[in-house]
């Protein structure tokens, strides 16, 4: 199983965005890379990591580049559709399972717009907040954590606002850890 996002070592929160972003890569590569059972773990692992990381990057750091960035809104809001999109993709991929012969090629294209998203955020946004103070950035850091604590576990596409996320992501992400707690004792608490 792949280390929780909320449990990550790092103070600052450029490093621990960059960190997640590395093991998103990673999961990435191991999906690709195995089959059967293994491919399926790694789904799994990768679907988590993506959902809270996520819901974290809506609740804190989009709105803090939002206010601080020139053009920060329309950044954000490129960055939002983004995310949707690739939400859109994850929960058609969870859906589909990873048995599924159109899985492979339909991951590969996921794939390739997740990665494509790290990139402009560690170009366009981290720069931004890589200028905030020391403290500011292990606030933020901490901030992170304690949003992937209680974020969803699961894609829920139309909800990347950090309004939408406070509004809707406490009864979503009870139903999501709930789901995911129903599905690990019914593989006899494998996982």
């Amino acid at each position: 199983m792949a280390q929780r996002p909320e449990t990550m070592p790092g103070t600052n929160a450029v490093a621990l965005l960059v960190r997640q972003h590395e093991e998103i890569r990673r999961l990435c590569q191991r999906v690709e890379a195995s089959t059967g059972r293994r491919r399926e773990e790694a789904f799994e692992d990768l679907r988590r990591l993506l959902a809270v990381h996520e819901t974290a990057e809506e609740e804190v750091v989009h709105p803090v580049v939002r206010r601080i960035a020139d053009r920060g809104d329309r950044l954000v809001d490129r960055l939002l559709e983004e995310e949707k999109r690739g939400k859109i993709m994850l929960r058609d991929l969870e859906r589909m399972g990873t048995h599924d012969p159109s899985f492979p090629p339909m991951f590969a294209r996921f794939r390739a717009a997740i990665l494509e998203h790290a990139e402009h955020e560690e170009q366009q946004e981290f720069p931004v907040l890589s200028r905030r103070g020391h403290a500011e950035l292990r606030g933020l850091a901490a901030a992170i954590k304690a949003a992937e604590a209680v974020a969803p576990t699961h894609p829920h596409p139309g909800v990347e606002s950090a309004k939408s996320n406070m509004i809707f992501g406490v009864f979503v992400s009870v139903a999501d850890r709930t789901r995911d707690l129903v599905r690990t004792l019914t593989r006899g608490g494998r996982r």
